[in-house]
């Protein structure tokens, strides 16, 4: 039988007591690993309300300490950093090299955590006007929920949400993704050992009606969000529309412009890189690339090239280059996408659906695909699929490439390959879009800048990770202070420490 797993409430991993679980899968093989929790509405308020209770004592913690237990999650993930990894790409299936990136992103984000006393402080002046003086402070507001998506099992709930929003002072309820919830679960377990008191993170796993709850709840102060645009908007919506902070970070179709001065092969091991780690499975994917006419053919067969010779096999052995989908669900899904794009018109240069992975031929593999001539009209070639699949457009100069790319809904990332500065500084002022790169295929940028999608891919205003991260859980107050002279106070009585007295 698999493993029933709990859920965390102040302190405690506790049993649900809906009787309903969801299936862990190992992504590699298709065997049940695990179920997790579907926890109850009521469950969902409690995991609430013990972040409420934890939070008056944890804000007056002096942040000096709350950095502490950063510091000594750090240390705990670096220790466990194989073991997490093996445990990240068993149960998501991405590959052990890419499931350690996960774990290294969150623990980016951790030592930016340990930063916080420097980036916290606020300003001052002295003498605004005459005698007065002017500091202000950044304070935490309360209770945090993080909603995480399943293709990053340690890098979003448990970096860019949960280190900034508890190092802050605030508290913090993490719904985890209800099919890859085992990574986030042992760093809530680091966390604890780590000194983090009881209450200050929470766990559940639940379905979308009992989450909804989190966007209402009179205790919840903001809303961190990845995932869908359509849900996206709805948390958005719904959240705000209850005083609640949002960020809502979405979907994604992100572009390359490729000029005819790229090196061609250099070029297309990035976009390869860019188009099949992780599967695809990302928002910072690089799913299209818009290819200038007269290197075209030559890029996309060393493309198809190149893509053949990477490494398939189960996402947990250190020399896999490609590993299986997430689960059965999300494989139907991407082979769907296939079908339409075939069924579009889109030409079929390199066909991944028939790869055999030997001895496991019950996970969700799926080789490198790739479709040429692709054109506006096709939904292929606009909409997320969220797999290993690249879509090539052509064009016929850098102006048609910025237009074309502009003239996406979404507008996470896009880059531009070529080796002339003239083109790659106007792409970087004219393009669209979030995070840009130049050569560059996943232009994600450090923990000390923010992820900062535009259009449809981000509903709000600050962003994870950077001074938004730090902005978005945090507000400010200003003090103003003036003290009396001494010739203002004669003839005044003025309380002192030993009485009351008049001054003279």
């Amino acid at each position: 039988m698999a493993k029933r797993l709990k859920f965390l409430v102040g302190g405690v991993w506790r049993e649900t007591t809906s009787g309903d679980y969801y299936e862990i899968t190992n992504s590699s093989t298709g065997e049940v690993m695990a179920e997790a929790p579907r926890c109850t509405a009521d469950e969902v308020d409690a995991a609430v309300e013990a972040a409420a209770a934890a939070y008056p004592a944890w804000r007056d913690t002096p942040i000096t300490e709350r950095v502490q237990v950063m510091f000594r999650l750090k240390d705990r993930l670096e220790t466990n950093l194989h073991d997490l990894a093996v445990l990240l790409s068993t149960e998501m299936g991405k590959s052990y090299t890419e499931a350690r990136g996960d774990v290294l992103k969150a623990i980016e984000v951790v030592e930016l955590a340990c930063a916080l006393p420097a980036t916290m402080m606020g300003d001052s002046l002295m003498n605004v006007s005459d005698g007065y003086d002017t500091v202000t402070f950044r304070e935490p507001l309360g209770v945090f929920v993080g909603i995480a998506p399943w293709n990053f099992p340690a890098m979003i709930p448990m970096g860019w949400m949960m280190p900034l929003a508890v190092t802050t002072g605030n508290t913090f309820v993490i719904k985890a993704a209800s099919f890859v919830p085992q990574t986030a679960m042992r760093i809530a377990e680091l966390a604890q050992e780590s000194g983090l008191p009881p209450g200050v993170i929470n766990l559940v796993t639940c379905s979308r009606h009992e989450a909804e709850r989190l966007l209402t709840h009179p205790l919840v102060q903001g809303v961190s969000f990845v995932g869908s645009t359509e849900v996206g908007r709805h948390i958005y919506a719904t959240a705000a529309a209850n005083g609640k902070r949002v960020q809502a970070l979405t979907e994604a179709k992100n572009h390359a412009l490729i000029m005819q001065d790229a090196p061609i092969r250099a070029t297309a091991q990035r976009v390869i890189n860019s188009a099949f780690g992780c599967a695809g499975e990302r928002c910072m994917a690089l799913p299209v690339i818009a290819v200038e006419d007269s290197i075209a053919d030559e890029l996309v067969a060393t493309i198809a090239e190149l893509a053949q010779t990477r490494r398939i096999g189960p996402a947990y052995e250190e020399a896999t280059e490609l590993g299986p989908l997430v689960n059965a669900g999300h494989k139907d899904f991407v082979m769907n996408w296939i079908d339409k794009s075939v069924g579009e018109g889109a030409q079929l240069v390199l066909d991944g659906r028939n790869v055999e992975v030997p001895d496991h031929e019950g996970g969700y593999y799926l080789g490198p695909t790739v479709f040429d001539h692709v054109t506006e009209d096709m939904s292929c070639g606009r909409q997320e699929v969220f797999g290993p699949v690249l879509y090539v457009k052509r064009v016929s100069n850098f102006d048609e490439g910025v237009e074309l790319i502009n003239s996406s809904e979404f507008a996470n990332g896009a880059s531009i390959f070529t080796q002339s500065g003239y083109y790659a500084r106007e792409f970087a002022r004219r393009i669209d879009a979030g995070m840009v790169g130049v050569n560059v295929g996943i232009p994600v940028p450090i923990s000390v800048f923010p992820f900062s999608g535009h259009k449809n891919s981000f509903f709000g205003d600050l962003h994870v990770m950077g001074s938004d991260g730090v902005r978005f859980y945090t507000e400010t107050k200003a003090v103003t202070s003036y003290w009396f002279d001494e010739e203002a106070l004669k003839g005044e009585k003025v309380g002192t420490w030993e009485g009351t007295i008049t001054r003279t």
